[in-house]
Parts: C-alpha cells; sequence; structure tokens
C-alpha cells in the first residue's frame, strides 16, 4: 500500500480496508482533501464520501469542507457539521442568470452547503478554462455549468466534464454523452413549450399572421423557433415572418429591426413573438417611431420577463423559471453528492409562464 506520495494503492480495496486505511492515514497527517483520498485508492470521490460518511457516523472522523480529519473532541455517534462547496459556472453575470443564481445561492444556504461562482462566456475554451480553475484547486464537490452544447467543441467539453472527480449538473442545457450516448444530469426550462405558449396566446386574442424574431447568437433561439413553428403548424396558421437577427448591441440590429417591419408590413403580420427582451424593447421603439402602434398594429410578446414591464408599452413576456433552475441545480448535485451512484441520472425539464401586460390585445384589423 502507498504512502501520501500518490503511489498506487496495490489495486481495489474492500470498504474495510479503505476504512482502515483512512483511519490510519488521518492520525499521523491530519486532514486529507476527498479528492486527493480518491486519486491514491483508485476510487472515486463518491466512494470515498460514502465511507467518510460512515465513519463520521461512528464518530471516528470529522468532517470538513472538502475532505476530512481526525476527530477533535467530538462527541461519538455526532455527525460533524460539513459545508459543501458547489461550484457555478454562467456565460452571463449581467442578464438572465441573476435570478438563476439567486435561486442557486438560497438554496445552497438552506442546505447548509457554499456557493462559488464563476463568469464565462458562451465559448468552449472559457468554460473548460473556469471549470478547470474550480477543479484543479480542489474548491468545489459539484459543478453547475452551462456549456455550449453546439458548434466546434461542444461535444468534447461536454465529455471532459462528465469524466471530472465531481458531480456535474448542466444548467439551461441537456447532453448526451459516452459511447452509449448516456443523458448527462440536467436542469432546464422547456423553451419551446414557452414558445408555444406566446402563440397560442397571440392567437387567442385574434391574431393569425404571427411571425418570430429571434437572436443569431443566443443558445436558446433554437427551441423558441421549434416551438414556433409547432404552434404555427398546429393551429394551421397562414405564413408569417421569421426572421434570425443580430443581437440588439450588434450593428446589425439595426438593419434587421427595420426588415423585421418591413416584412410584417408586406405579410400583414399583427403579431410577433421576439426573443429577447432587449430585441423586443428596442422593436416595439422602432415601430412607434415607424408610426407603427403597439399593441394596436402589432402586438409584441418578448421572451425572457427580465426587463419587459419597464417598456412603453410594458411588454407581454414569457417568464422562464429561472430562479427554480438555479435551486434546482443546486438540490440535484447536493442529492448526488449524498448518494453517488446509488440514484438514477435525473433530467429536470420545468415549463415557463406567460406575463399578461399591454402589448398584446385584438387586432386592429382582421388579417387571415
Amino acid at each position: 500500500m502507498a504512502d501520501m506520495s500518490g503511489a498506487d494503492t496495490g489495486g481495489a480495496m474492500l470498504p474495510a480496508a479503505r476504512r482502515q486505511w483512512l483511519l490510519e492515514h488521518l492520525a499521523g497527517r491530519g486532514v486529507m482533501r476527498i479528492t486527493h483520498i480518491a486519486r491514491i485508492m483508485g476510487v472515486t470521490p463518491v466512494t470515498v464520501r460514502r465511507d467518510v460518511h460512515e465513519l463520521a457516523a461512528e464518530g471516528l472522523v470529522e468532517r470538513v469542507h472538502g475532505g476530512v480529519g481526525p476527530v477533535t473532541g467530538t462527541p461519538p455517534g455526532r455527525v460533524p457539521d460539513a459545508t459543501p462547496a458547489v461550484g457555478m459556472v454562467v456565460p452571463s453575470l449581467d442578464y438572465y442568470w441573476p435570478e438563476v443564481i439567486r435561486g442557486a445561492q438560497d438554496l445552497a444556504r438552506d442546505r447548509g452547503a457554499r456557493l462559488v461562482l464563476r463568469g464565462a462566456s458562451y465559448r468552449v475554451d472559457d468554460v473548460r478554462h473556469q471549470a478547470e480553475w474550480m477543479i484543479g484547486s480542489g474548491a468545489v464537490d459539484a459543478l453547475l455549468v452551462a456549456p455550449p452544447t453546439r458548434g466546434a467543441g461542444a461535444e468534447e467539453l461536454v465529455a471532459w466534464l462528465t469524466a471530472l472527480p465531481v458531480p456535474v449538473v448542466l444548467v439551461e442545457r441537456s447532453a448526451v454523452s459516452g459511447p452509449y450516448r448516456q443523458h448527462v444530469e440536467s436542469v432546464r426550462t422547456d423553451h419551446a413549450a414557452g414558445a408555444e405558449l406566446a402563440v397560442r396566446h397571440l392567437h387567442g386574442q385574434g391574431h393569425r399572421r404571427i411571425g418570430l424574431v429571434v437572436s443569431a447568437s443566443s443558445p436558446t433561439s433554437g427551441h423558441v423557433r421549434e416551438g414556433w413553428h409547432r404552434a404555427t403548424a398546429d393551429l394551421a396558421l397562414p405564413p408569417a415572418p421569421e426572421v434570425l437577427a443580430a443581437a440588439y448591441y450588434e450593428p446589425g440590429w439595426a438593419v434587421d429591426v427595420d426588415r423585421v417591419l418591413d416584412l410584417c408590413a408586406e405579410q400583414r403580420a399583427t403579431a410577433l413573438v421576439v426573443h429577447s427582451d432587449r430585441e423586443a424593447v428596442s422593436l416595439v421603439q422602432r415601430a412607434e417611431e415607424r408610426g407603427v402602434h403597439v399593441p394596436g398594429d402589432l402586438a409584441v410578446v418578448a421572451y425572457d420577463d427580465e426587463v419587459a414591464r419597464f417598456a412603453h408599452p410594458p411588454l407581454t413576456a414569457v417568464r422562464p423559471p429561472k430562479y427554480v433552475i438555479g435551486s434546482t441545480a443546486v438540490e440535484l448535485a447536493l442529492d448526488r453528492l449524498a448518494h453517488g451512484a446509488d440514484r438514477p441520472v435525473r433530467r429536470v425539464v420545468l415549463s415557463s409562464e406567460l406575463r399578461e401586460r399591454d402589448s398584446t390585445g385584438s387586432p386592429a384589423r382582421a388579417v387571415h
């Protein structure tokens, strides 16, 4: 059996042998990190945590953040407090994600855990860099991450994430990995159903030509388009504008917003679903400048509900359950830490809600 230099321990160890090894080494060396023990033993961190949990329940060791140490006056039979750290890597800290983060933070605090936050972007290399820092520094016991799942390097990134020595939960993403295309633990919004909800709301108000504007740079756009296509086909609606536009902060948006309004006039569209809020607010402003009244001439439903209520007029919006997404992600991670591989992979899909405001209503003219 190896010493703490990291040499091989001689193959797989039986549970009793692992626990005896832990007790012997803790007595001489003090606190050890779970991930370090797992590497030495050649087992998963989940296996080590299970052994530590059993020893702590017997009063033989004391759990500390990210590791385990010898008993320091803890009464026998009492499980000392542990403070697991859950890492979170998100692509933005200033739009959409703050409420997700708040939900994660609140649930972590309620469950006696700590949230470690890192901001990244939608780039594969940036997400990997932030995750590598967290895992390499031993700062976290589990990881919540919103990686790119499409495009160059995305599949390799997901495979790398699933091979990490800590539980990983995808947030607002879903993916499969490995030779058998196994699902990765995840929690996400059903954005396609949210888009359907917007179309059916507008249809219920009498609109028949209902267009769509989505941001070309958003990973959510594909799901929103899917839901819009599904609803318009199911309702047998006539053709309406479908525009993949630049983000509102990009130079191309000024051209795209006028193109959208021109298409609405040409195709007699009386309603639009616009992803996201920022594009929707900008579009309404430009429409009013061109003499197109909202909602009389053009009803608008925004998607995200970040700032829609502050627009003039306040915009009806589809609101994803962002806070619950964050809290559910932490719950999944902590449950995985507690139970390891003893429970199935969970894929949680949550529904959005519609917040009706002043930007929708019956069309001023009948359009068929």
